[in-house]
């Protein structure tokens, strides 16, 4: 007798739509053989809320509640993006003191969001404990900005012209004592993941970029960054009051691995947050009085055109474009986020890895979900 021939197959699986390791709403349709991943799959779509689209038939006001939505873990950074773009259009003039209260709350969410994005990268390998300190410092950062705008989450603080509330008397008191506290805790838990044994070994030498993969890829912010491409569009491209300001750009150097590797991802995130405690405090010290919002028209209708305004997000370069028709509202919104970028790339660095390597290339990447869709 002769034996047939043994048949095999790729396995498909879904991992997600719900799935802890994804921090969202995201799908990956993963064609393995046994634990090694063959091909990867992104599946987005499943949080398209038509944001652009509702741009539309909104007035240019209107819409700032919007922006939030469209990165819930930065909203600060989100509202100053669109309101930007929208001044530029329309050719307002924002006032100084509002311009370093825009960077205060920004620098204060970019903070946050990097402690989450750390945070959950490490319970994500397994280690729960870091992942509580961060919440617990995040909470500090929810309340301050909570005492400035009245909101945690969402906040729609920024307004077309400046900010919507001045700096209540106890704001700097309370942001310099946090920053006091928290800049020893914040080494304690950079200690705490990065020299862990267990931590290093999941994410050092494991999907890496080089950094012409990463200008081909059009990565942004921390992964760009991390593949040790020194752009920033603080830096570069400076707006608002960027340019008084000093602060460094971290990159990757391969400090546990290779150049571009997850774990260079994540000490850039950790990195930056030193630099924006150290942005903060130059801009209490530097902050003028005055007015903290222009005089702009209940009915606004910028000149017809359109623009493009970049700043730097948390998760990197965010574009908006909006085209204007001379009308009370936007003729067309269009957004770029980090996240989308980056989920472009995942395909290419899956292949070959294991199924529990994804979960940390997801979590170095900072991917937020709503970015994702718009």
């Amino acid at each position: 007798m002769v034996k047939e021939e043994l048949k095999t197959e790729y396995m498909t699986i879904n991992m997600g739509p719900q799935h802890p390791s994804t921090h969202g709403v995201i799908r990956f349709v993963i064609k393995t053989d046994g634990e090694i991943i063959h091909h990867c799959e992104p599946d987005v779509g499943y949080l398209h809320r038509s944001i652009e689209k509702i741009a539309e038939l909104m007035p240019w006001q209107s819409f700032i509640p919007y922006t939030d939505r469209v990165d819930y873990v930065a909203a600060m950074n989100a509202n100053w993006s669109y309101c930007m773009a929208v001044e530029k259009l329309a050719g307002i003039e924002v006032p100084e003191r509002a311009e370093y209260l825009r960077v205060i709350v920004s620098e204060l969410n970019r903070i946050s969001s990097h402690l989450v994005a750390i945070g959950a990268a490490d319970m994500d390998m397994g280690a729960y404990t870091p992942f509580i300190h961060a919440l617990r410092e995040r909470e500090s950062i929810n309340d301050l900005l909570e005492l400035i705008c009245g909101a945690r989450l969402t906040y729609n603080y920024m307004s077309l012209g400046g900010v919507r509330f001045d700096a209540p008397p106890l704001f700097k008191e309370k942001t310099l004592a946090f920053l006091d506290h928290f800049e020893p805790v914040h080494e304690q838990i950079h200690r705490l993941i990065s020299d862990n044994h267990i931590f290093q070994k999941r994410f050092r030498k494991v999907a890496v970029v080089s950094a012409d993969m990463a200008k081909k890829y059009n990565l942004v912010g921390p992964n760009l960054r991390g593949s040790g491409v020194k752009f920033d569009v603080r830096k570069d491209e400076p707006y608002s009051i960027y340019d008084q300001l000093d602060f460094d750009v971290p990159v990757g150097k391969g400090f546990e691995g290779v150049v571009g590797d997850c774990y260079d991802r994540y000490i850039v995130r950790a990195e930056e947050i030193r630099q924006s405690v150290r942005i903060i405090r130059q801009c209490f010290d530097k902050m003028p009085e005055g007015d903290i919002a222009a005089k702009v028209k209940r009915v606004l209708k910028p000149p017809a055109g359109h623009i493009y305004v970049r700043t730097e997000t948390p998760r990197g370069d965010a574009g908006y474009f909006i085209s204007c028709d001379g009308k009370t509202s936007p003729e067309r919104v269009k957004i770029r986020t980090g996240s989308f970028t980056a989920m472009s790339i995942i395909p290419e660095l899956a292949k070959g890895l294991f199924i529990a390597d994804l979960v940390a290339v997801i979590g170095s990447f900072d991917i937020v979900a709503p970015e994702l869709d718009r």
